[in-house]
């Protein structure tokens, strides 16, 4: 029983990770419907995330690559793309690490991902409404003020059901990446963040761990890796044709119903 819950939420992991619907609500909320819950529990699902980080190393292994070789200087590679992915990296990591116990202890919860997804569904769907002129096309185009901007608003998603895949392209929208480009720079950043989180997690819950949890957690990590791979590989194509709307009603359902098992 405890594999096919592993299976489950590898396949909510790996899905909804960089999609603007946030994975860590999904995993709450799927993990008290599993009526998998506790420190083991909790330990699991920072782990699968793993799989999906290593989903998109792997999609974007060139670009990474790039990032290794310190003769380039322009764009999104060398050093001036490390530095670009620490300043938008470094928000997010400061005020977790100052807030971690406090959003642990009181916002993973149904109600409070419930109310994220709701308020950040109606912000997709309010976004989609207006224009977007986009200066900015590819990613090594992306300037130090651009990716500040985009730190700041990947704050938002330090609140679980908001989704840090949809805060950080919609912030990099409004600075004037098209959405191609702020999707690939919201998955590229995911790496450096997620790492950082993932690793702080486990450091803590390392004595939780026994042996004869390898079966259930290298299953969920399989899983979620590849369900990334495929969300990455189709999420670009899907947003440049049909935008986020459906995931604003997406979130918003998923929000009433929740809503409505908790009354």
């Amino acid at each position: 029983m405890l594999i096919i819950t592993a299976i489950i939420l590898g396949i909510v992991e790996g899905l909804t990770e960089f999609l603007p619907v946030s994975s860590t609500g999904h995993l709450i909320l799927a993990g008290h419907a599993l009526d998998f819950t506790g420190t083991t529990a909790e330990t699991f699902e920072v782990f699968i995330q793993l799989g999906a980080i290593l989903a998109v190393v792997w999609l974007y292994r060139e670009r990474f690559y790039r990032l290794l070789d310190f003769k380039q200087t322009q764009g999104l590679q060398g050093e001036r793309g490390i530095s670009l992915l620490l300043l938008t990296t470094l928000p997010a990591l400061l005020v977790g690490f100052l807030l971690h116990d406090f959003i642990k202890d009181h916002l993973f919860q149904p109600l409070t991902v419930a109310i994220g997804l709701a308020v950040g569904g109606v912000i997709l769907i309010v976004f989609e409404r207006f224009e977007h002129h986009a200066k900015i096309i590819k990613l090594d185009s992306i300037t130090p003020r651009q990716a500040i901007a985009v730190g700041l608003f990947q704050l938002f998603s330090l609140w679980p059901g908001v989704s840090r895949a949809a805060s950080t392209i919609l912030g990099g929208m409004v600075q004037g990446l098209d959405r191609k480009t702020a999707v690939e720079y919201s998955s590229l950043i995911a790496v450096p963040v997620m790492i950082a989180a993932t690793g702080y997690d486990l450091l803590k819950s390392l004595s939780d761990l026994h042996s004869s949890d390898i079966a259930l957690f290298a299953t969920g990590f399989i899983v979620a890796f590849v369900s990334a791979l495929l969300a990455v590989r189709y999420f670009v194509a899907f947003v440049q044709r049909f935008g986020f709307t459906g995931f604003g009603w997406y979130r918003i359902a998923l929000a009433v119903v929740v809503l409505f098992t908790l009354v």
